[in-house]
């Protein structure tokens, strides 16, 4: 299971974006967290691990170990696999209460992240966390 977004934190994101002048820098880095994240097993690639709602393919795994959430990753697009890098900074390697309790909508609104998206993009978006959140309150 991927363990990217245990060494790269939220704020590191924040902060790293927050360096950037122009928006066309920032999806650049976006797309080069997305180049960071393992490409997920062929086999994961399955219609159980499908994320609804998203404009793009993208999978979604989990798998809890010592009381934490670990997710692993990928789609079919590369501004989307930086999307998700973006939300696996924020989640992976939490335990369900910490993934509860985070406040995404602060988070996007920190990085300014909504605005730039399309709203096709934006509710992709929001169908990972919601997939994460739900996988947190089943655990």
């Amino acid at each position: 299971m991927s363990e990217f977004g245990t060494d790269i934190t939220s704020d590191d994101i924040v902060d790293t974006l927050s360096f950037f002048d122009n928006w066309e820098d920032r999806y650049k880095y976006i797309i080069d967290l997305g180049k960071e994240l393992p490409e997920l097993d062929a086999a994961l690639r399955s219609e159980e691990h499908l994320v609804r709602g998203c404009q793009s393919q993208v999978w979604l795994v989990s798998e809890a170990r010592d009381g934490k959430l670990f997710f692993a990753a990928d789609s079919d697009a590369f501004i989307v696999k930086g999307l998700l890098a973006v939300v696996l900074a924020a989640y992976n390697g939490k335990t369900p209460e910490q993934i509860s309790a985070f406040d995404v909508e602060a988070y996007f609104a920190q990085l300014n992240l909504l605005k730039h998206l399309s709203v096709t993009r934006g509710n992709g978006l929001r169908a990972m966390v919601k997939r994460i959140q739900a996988t947190a309150a089943a655990a």
